[in-house]
């Protein structure tokens, strides 16, 4: 039998562990915004060559849109995907069962927090400075992210020079139940016929489907639907992200506020915060061709899609750290994987539909956005679960 997570009380906030969630943010933070600084710049070239003739007004947005998916694939896969599983890795040995929600939320809020910033500030960069200084800028600042990273961030609790005694006893004690032998094969076999594992894959499906379009396409939605000029765009489409960062953090601190307490257990609360980080924005993107008369309307549903999207933080996307906590990176890894294809598909999807009519293609994209997050909804309320995997349980060496 599973033994229960530890209740007794560490050090919190001033700790190290914090410090390292604190680091993680900002390291998510730098990722996004070296992201979205491309799309925006790849803007600014664009309008800098509109006056050369009326033939570049033709291929303008074919061009953005094409550069926009290969840079947002491509950034995908050599950044964050790598970065992910990196900090996966290491929440599996610093971060307590009763306090993974907040250590992750507080990371992961990094993303939508500089999604914020940057689509906030990336336009008036470029008009007051120039476009290239949106990377000289945030380069930087991902210089300076290195070598915080590279001198505070280590594997472990037990190897950390700066840590107290009182934390490290505190975070290994309730790490007890987990594997600290070395790690022997990955056991493809049995991951392959894990439903809790494919639960959680579709869960990630389904999030990054939805998400790549907002991140992608939603300065253009903005521009294009609401007829915002450049500049205003620029401040509303950073103002969902805003609400994200939000959501994340607080959805955390809730998460595990039910766990401490024992108001719910634990695969109640991964399937509460799937249910509503799927659910919710699948309302308001289902309701947002029937509200396009309406200014106001549009832009609340439009910042509650990512703040709502981001619950999912705190339910499967945290999830590989309860059933498989040996293998949480490689299992992250794959996560993301799933999450990559679905950002090409819809990405790539939502170009073509918006490109044959814009009014229908942008009431298909969401409907069919709605339909996937219910699909995956469905088959993790189904298949999901957080108790330890049998094949990722420690096993004691025999010898024969």
């Amino acid at each position: 039998m599973d033994k229960k997570p530890t209740t007794r009380k560490g050090p919190h906030f001033c700790s190290l562990r914090y410090g390292l969630a604190l680091i993680m943010h900002f390291s998510n933070f730098t990722m996004i915004t070296q992201r979205v600084s491309l799309s925006i710049a790849i803007i600014a070239m664009v309008n800098s060559t509109q006056l050369r003739g009326p033939v570049n007004a033709s291929i303008e947005d074919h061009w953005i849109d094409t550069l926009n998916n290969q840079s947002s694939s491509i950034k995908e896969v050599n950044t964050r995907g790598m970065a992910w599983t990196g900090q996966f890795t290491i929440w599996a040995k610093w971060a307590p069962p009763l306090e993974r929600s907040k250590l992750t939320s507080i990371a992961g809020s990094g993303a939508a927090f500089g999604s914020f910033i940057i689509l906030c500030v990336g336009g008036l960069i470029s008009q007051a400075l120039g476009w290239p200084f949106i990377f000289y800028i945030f380069g930087s600042i991902g210089c300076v992210c290195c070598l915080l990273w590279f001198t505070v961030i280590y594997d472990d609790p037990l190897n950390h020079p700066c840590i107290s005694i009182r934390e490290k006893e505190y975070i290994v004690s309730s790490l007890t139940q987990q594997s600290s032998s070395p790690r022997r094969s990955v056991p493809i076999k049995a991951m392959v016929r894990c439903l809790p594992l494919w639960a959680i894959f579709m869960g990630f499906f389904s999030h990054f489907w939805l998400c790549t379009i907002i991140i992608t396409y939603l300065p253009t939605y903005i521009n294009t639907v609401l007829h915002v000029n450049i500049r205003d765009s620029g401040v509303l489409s950073s103002l969902p992200f805003i609400a994200a960062s939000s959501c994340t953090i607080l959805g955390g601190q809730l998460a595990d506020f039910l766990l401490s307490r024992n108001l719910l257990s634990l695969i109640a609360v991964r399937k509460l915060f799937s249910s509503l980080g799927l659910l919710l924005p699948s309302l308001c993107a289902v309701a947002l061709p029937f509200v396009a008369s309406s200014y106001m309307t549009t832009i609340i549903l439009l910042i509650l899609i990512p703040g709502t999207s981001n619950l999912c933080d705190s339910g499967f996307i945290i999830n590989t750290l309860d059933v498989a906590p040996r293998y949480a990176s490689f299992l992250m890894g794959i996560s993301r994987g799933f999450g990559l294809i679905a950002g090409i598909i819809s990405s790539t999807t939502t170009g073509f539909l918006i490109s044959q009519d814009s009014e229908s293609g942008w009431r298909n994209v969401f409907f069919l956005s709605a339909a996937v997050n219910m699909f995956g909804l469905i088959f993790y309320f189904t298949f999901g679960q957080a108790k330890i995997q049998d094949w990722a349980k420690e096993r004691p060496l025999t010898r024969l």
